[in-house]
């Protein structure tokens, strides 16, 4: 089953990938890099759960919350906020 999640986890950062290198326009891209960045936390995430390592949650944890504060100043760089 961790298997089966893995390899859907990783067909979803395919497309992303695919998304940020065809993206028509920026906010496209910012969208990609947030997915991509999403489906990693997870990945890290379900390697905490089969490793019986609780410290990869913590990174994921911090990886998710610099992933949003990064997503949140592009955008306000992008609205001229910044």
């Amino acid at each position: 089953m961790i298997t089966f999640i893995l390899v859907l986890s990783l067909l979803g950062m395919v497309l992303g990938i695919f998304r940020l290198i065809k993206g028509k326009s920026i906010e496209s891209r910012v969208v990609a890099i947030d997915v991509l960045t999403t489906i990693t936390s997870a990945i890290i995430v379900i390697f905490s759960f089969t490793n019986d390592n609780s410290l990869l949650l913590d990174v994921a944890l911090v990886y998710g919350l610099l992933s949003f504060v990064g997503v949140v100043a592009i955008a306000r760089y992008l609205e001229g906020g910044i």
